[in-house]
C-alpha cells in the first residue's frame, strides 16, 4: 500500500516576467497595432500620458550619456549608420527633482515629432467610399417599377451575387430563404433573375462563366458580325478555345478563318469577372516602421517618427504616490507603465539593430537591384546581432521599410540560395529577377523554354535544375514556352 510522503527536489526552469511577456508581444505588433495598443494603455492607465506637444529636454535628464550620445552621431567604419536621438540642449535649468526618476521623463523613439492618441490620424489613411456591387444593383432597382413580391425576390439575388458578379446559390435556395414570409415558385425567381441579368455591368448575375460571356454577347447589335457564332462558341466550345483546337472548331462550326477570328475577338472582348470592375479591392496603405536613405557616410537607418508612440509617466500622479506610499493600485500602474516605457524602448532598439543588419547584408541590392540581393536567413541576423531566431522572426514580421528602391518588408530580404560553380551562393530572388528579364529580353515568336533558361543560367555560373526553373517561373506567375507563343501569335 502506497503512503503519502514529502519530497524535496532542485531544478532549474525558465519563467517568462510579466516584463518580458509583455516585451514580446509589443516586438512582434505592427505598427498600427502598436499605437492601438499604446491608446488602450493610456485609457486604462492613468499614470501614462500622451506628450502632445515636443519638449526640449536636456540629454542627462533622459538618461543618455553625453559620451555616447556623442559617438552615435560619428557613424561607425561599416558603412551602415543610424540615427540616434539627438539631445541638443545640455542640462542646465532643469529642477533636481524631475532627474531623480529617469522614467518619468523619458520619451521612447528618436524622434521629437508628438505622437497624439486621437482617432484623427487614421483619417489620413482612410479611403473615400466606393460604392460596392450590391449597392450598385439595388440603387438600379430602385429605379425599375418592381411590385413587392419581385422586389424581395431581386432583393435575395443581389444578395446571393459574388463579388464576382456571380450567382453563388440555385434557384431552390433562394425560393427557400424566402419562404415562408414571401410564398414563391421557382419559376418566379427564375424570372426575376432574368431581370437582374439585365443590370449593368453585363454578365452580371450569370450561374456559369458560359452563360456569363453569352449575357453580354446577346447585348451587342444582332447586325454585329460574327455574333451568332460567338454565341455558338460561348455556350457550347469554351473547352475547345481553351486547348487552342482551333481547326477542329473551324470543321465543327464550318466556318472560315475570318468568320472565326471575328467570332474570337468578340468572345475575347467580354470579361469574365464583370462584378470585379465594381466591386475592386480597397488600397490598403503600408506604413513603415524604418526609413533607409544614402547619406555621405553609408546607408542610414531611421526610425519613422509616425509610428513611434510618445508617452511617459504622469509625473504629477508619480510624486503623489511617493508622497502617499499607502495606494497599493496606483504604485502598479506606476510600475506597469514603467515597464511599458521600457518594452516600447526595447522594441525600437530592436528594430533599427535588425534593420541595420539587414541593411549592411544587402548593401549590394540596394545599389544594383534584386539581381545582386545576397542569400540571407534568419539564423544570420540572429548570430550577428547575439538575438534567438525566433526574436528575429517576431521583428522581421509584418515590419516594413522605405528604401530608395520601394517599400519592401523585412522578411523579403531572407530567401534562400542555390550554390554557385565558384563555391559561392546566389540568392533565390536573384535567380527570380534573371529568369524575369531574360524572359522580358526573348524573342515573343521563339519563346525560351525552361531548358534553355536552364542552360544560360548554368552558363552565367549557376547551376540549376530545369524543374527549379519551372518551380521559380511558376512561383512569378509566367506562363509556359508555349503558351507563350501562342499569346504573341494571337496578339495583333
Amino acid at each position: 500500500m502506497l503512503k503519502p510522503s514529502l519530497q524535496l527536489r532542485i531544478g532549474q526552469q525558465l519563467t517568462m516576467t510579466p516584463q518580458l511577456q509583455q516585451a514580446i508581444r509589443l516586438l512582434q505588433l505592427p505598427a498600427l497595432d502598436l499605437q492601438a495598443h499604446v491608446r488602450e494603455a493610456l485609457d486604462a492607465n492613468v499614470m501614462l500620458e500622451a506628450e502632445d506637444e515636443p519638449t526640449e529636454e536636456p540629454a542627462l535628464a533622459r538618461g543618455i550619456d553625453p559620451a555616447s550620445q556623442e559617438a552615435d552621431q560619428a557613424p561607425p567604419h561599416g558603412g551602415s549608420t543610424a540615427s540616434g536621438d539627438p539631445a541638443e540642449n545640455p542640462a542646465s535649468d532643469r529642477p533636481d527633482e524631475m532627474a531623480e526618476d529617469s522614467w518619468s521623463e523619458r520619451t521612447v523613439g528618436p524622434s521629437e515629432s508628438p505622437w497624439s492618441g486621437d482617432e484623427d490620424r487614421d483619417a489620413e489613411f482612410g479611403d473615400p467610399h466606393q460604392s460596392t456591387l450590391q449597392e450598385l444593383l439595388l440603387e438600379q432597382l430602385d429605379l425599375m417599377r418592381l411590385d413587392p413580391q419581385d422586389r424581395a425576390i431581386a432583393r435575395m439575388i443581389v444578395d446571393a451575387i459574388t463579388d464576382d458578379g456571380y450567382l453563388q446559390d440555385d434557384l431552390d435556395t433562394i425560393r427557400a430563404s424566402l419562404l415562408p414570409e414571401v410564398p414563391v415558385a421557382v419559376a418566379d425567381v427564375e424570372r426575376v433573375l432574368a431581370t437582374v441579368q439585365a443590370l449593368e455591368p453585363a454578365g452580371i448575375g450569370a450561374r456559369s462563366l458560359a452563360e456569363c460571356l453569352a449575357l453580354q454577347l446577346r447585348q451587342l447589335d444582332p447586325q454585329t458580325p460574327g455574333r451568332d457564332l460567338a454565341l455558338q462558341i460561348a455556350l457550347e466550345h469554351l473547352d475547345w478555345v481553351a486547348s487552342q483546337q482551333l481547326g477542329l472548331l473551324r470543321r465543327h462550326l464550318r466556318c472560315g478563318d475570318a468568320e472565326l477570328d471575328a467570332a474570337l475577338a468578340l468572345v475575347r472582348a467580354c470579361h469574365p469577372r464583370p462584378g470585379a470592375a465594381v466591386a475592386g479591392g480597397h488600397a490598403e496603405y503600408v506604413i513603415p516602421d524604418v526609413f533607409v536613405r544614402r547619406s555621405d557616410h553609408g546607408w542610414v537607418v531611421e526610425v519613422n517618427p509616425a509610428t513611434v508612440p510618445r508617452v511617459r509617466v504622469n509625473q504629477s500622479y508619480a510624486n503623489a504616490i511617493s508622497r502617499a506610499p499607502d495606494h497599493a493600485m496606483l504604485r502598479a500602474q506606476l510600475q506597469e507603465a514603467r515597464w511599458l516605457l521600457r518594452s516600447l524602448e526595447i522594441r525600437n532598439e530592436t528594430l533599427v539593430k535588425v534593420a541595420r543588419c539587414i541593411v549592411r547584408r544587402q548593401t549590394r541590392f540596394f545599389e544594383r537591384g534584386e539581381e545582386a540581393m545576397v542569400p540571407l536567413i534568419l539564423k544570420d541576423v540572429a548570430d550577428e546581432v547575439e538575438m534567438h531566431e525566433s526574436t528575429i522572426s517576431r521583428v522581421t514580421t509584418a515590419k516594413y521599410m522605405h528604401t530608395p528602391r520601394g517599400v519592401f518588408e523585412f522578411r523579403y530580404f531572407f530567401s534562400s540560395h542555390v550554390a554557385a560553380a565558384d563555391g559561392t551562393e546566389t540568392s533565390s530572388t536573384a535567380i527570380r529577377a534573371k529568369l524575369r528579364k531574360l524572359i522580358g529580353q526573348e524573342n515573343p515568336d521563339n519563346p525560351l523554354s525552361d531548358s534553355k533558361l536552364a542552360q544560360i543560367l548554368s552558363s552565367e555560373g549557376i547551376p540549376v535544375a530545369r524543374r527549379t526553373v519551372a518551380k521559380y517561373r511558376e512561383a512569378m506567375r509566367i506562363a509556359p514556352s508555349n503558351e507563350r507563343k501562342r499569346a504573341a501569335a494571337r496578339d495583333p
